[in-house]
């Protein structure tokens, strides 16, 4: 994670200072307001792998973490298994003898 100083003009605090949760591992914290001035630089650090708190009041509100979009090859398609599956062309009447038993037949 890049060291604070590297955004001068933001004033980072612990996460310690910030009520911090007992056994929590520090994180970098911003205030709302510095957040909203500063977004563009924010979104970059956090493209870049650095992972902070955005508070509001002292209060933590929303943990910003960069986001991994699925690669192409994970991305599941419609008609995947085009070709695996086999369905009977009775598919609509299996059962049919057991509903009948159970259930009595339809008219």
């Amino acid at each position: 994670m890049a060291h604070p100083t590297t955004l001068p003009y933001l004033k980072w605090v612990k996460l310690s200072q910030v009520n911090q949760v007992k056994g929590m591992i520090e994180m970098q914290s911003v205030n709302m307001h510095e957040a909203k001035t500063h977004l563009s630089a924010l979104v970059e650090r956090a493209v870049n792998g650095d992972e902070f708190i955005i508070a509001k009041a002292g209060k933590p509100m929303v943990k910003v973490v960069r986001y991994d979009a699925p690669s192409v090859q994970a991305v599941r398609r419609i008609g995947f298994m085009t070709g695996e599956i086999r369905v009977p062309d009775d598919f609509d009447r299996m059962g049919e003898a057991e509903i009948e038993h159970l259930f009595g037949s339809v008219a």
